[in-house]
């Protein structure tokens, strides 16, 4: 347990404190727009690919624990039969995620979630969401989960809360700043400044 105060952490290293989130039954639907956009489930993605999906979705909100996995890795979770792949699209470009995993028995966990920069504000994010809560509800699960954290878009937590889900623990994280590794590009994060 961390005791109360400041901590200092090494300049290679981020912080972040993580909020995890689940709803035990599936919620009301929300309304939604409409758009340009479709879902399609890829069974086995090309590595690369899903790498580069990360990138454009999730870069600017430091996502690369996937990034930094081996191919072998990677596959392990990306390729699982009980790992479900759900990509929003526009005219066949990749501009969304949501990555279920029902590894677990009894759960589905949303492993990554989220669409791209030029999506935010438009309403796929809530058409999205509406999706993988029918995907994950139509399986025979007893929790749906998910985490959100503090380098996440600050729209996040009160969207995920808005879906349905409540917040159920609480962590701090640290882990090594993916832009010093060249895994995500070291503009990424503009709010948050390498230090040096």
């Amino acid at each position: 347990m961390l005791e109360n105060g400041y901590h200092d952490v090494p300049s290679d290293k981020l912080v972040a404190v993580v909020t995890h989130l689940q709803m035990l039954e599936k919620p009301q639907p929300r309304g939604e727009a409409t758009g340009p956009w479709t879902l399609r489930r890829h069974e086995m993605i090309a590595l690369e690919e899903y790498r580069e999906i990360h990138r454009k979705v999730g870069a600017e909100w430091l996502w690369a624990s996937r990034l930094e996995m081996n191919d072998e890795e990677l596959a392990a979770n990306v390729h699982s039969p009980d790992v479900e792949l759900h990509l929003l699209e526009i005219d066949g470009v990749t501009e969304g995620i949501a990555e279920l995993d029902f590894r677990k028995s009894d759960e589905c966990e949303m492993a990554y979630f989220g669409v791209s920069a030029a999506l935010i504000g438009t309403g796929a994010g809530r058409w999205l969401m509406n999706r993988a809560i029918d995907l994950a509800w139509g399986r025979p699960i007893g929790r749906f989960w998910l985490h959100t954290c503090t380098l996440d878009s600050p729209q996040a937590l009160p969207f995920y809360t808005r879906s349905g889900f409540t917040a159920f623990r609480r962590q701090v994280e640290v882990f090594d700043d993916p832009r010093l590794n060249g895994n995500v590009s070291r503009t990424a994060a503009s709010n948050l400044p390498i230090l040096v």
